[in-house]
């Protein structure tokens, strides 16, 4: 039986480069070849992808998904102002609401802070929410926190009459951030801002989660 090489004199091809490397420094790939260890690639797991299953569709007792209740959104503090208009003389309040994603000619109730006027049945030291607290008379309107609530219009009004920010391109970025109503009340002085902290708008009637 003939000796192999060893030492200096044991060199190998690549099969990949042509290029000859000690035989030491050799390694051999998954399909056969015989490379340097420099020019190894593993074998691309694509070429013997696993089996993957059908995704599950169906769901085990499902019940059927109730519809989305509207709920209070907490306005910023001192969200509102009035506007008095001379030409003809009507009173208009702007509300802030920032991304409020309403519809023009929706109905909108407008609340002030929450407050708790006895305990709860929890006790003393377990209040439960029982009412809100009127929204303050700003430059004369007093209606502000109407149980019927407005019709509101997208935008901002000013006191000759022009809407500002009813539309937008770009919600995302640039998003609509005021509506406005018509008071019933007379305004004193227009541009006066009020209402306080913890105000809220929301649907008419609050219906339990």
């Amino acid at each position: 039986m003939g000796v192999y090489a060893t030492g200096r004199n044991a060199v190998a091809i690549s099969d990949r480069s042509g290029l000859r490397f000690p035989y030491l420094e050799m390694v051999r790939e998954w399909n056969g070849s015989l490379v340097h260890y420099s020019e190894y690639e593993a074998k691309q797991p694509q070429l013997q992808p696993k089996p993957v299953g059908s995704d599950p569709q169906a769901l085990y007792n499902p019940r059927v998904q109730r519809a989305s209740t509207a709920g209070l959104i907490l306005l910023e503090n001192n969200p509102f102002e009035v506007i008095v208009s001379f030409n003809p003389f009507i009173t208009y309040v702007n509300v802030y609401s920032l991304d409020h994603q309403r519809k023009a000619n929706s109905i909108v109730r407008l609340r002030g802070f929450p407050q708790v006027t006895a305990p709860g049945t929890g006790g003393p030291d377990a209040p439960n929410l029982q009412s809100f607290a009127n929204i303050p008379t700003i430059s004369g309107v007093t209606d502000i926190g109407s149980a019927a609530g407005f019709t509101i219009q997208l935008g901002k009004i000013d006191n000759a009459g022009f809407v500002t920010g009813a539309t937008t391109t770009d919600p995302l970025t640039n998003p609509i951030n005021y509506f406005y109503f018509q008071s019933n009340d007379n305004g004193v002085t227009s541009g006066i801002k009020g209402g306080g902290q913890s105000c809220s708008a929301g649907p008419v009637t609050l219906e339990a989660l």
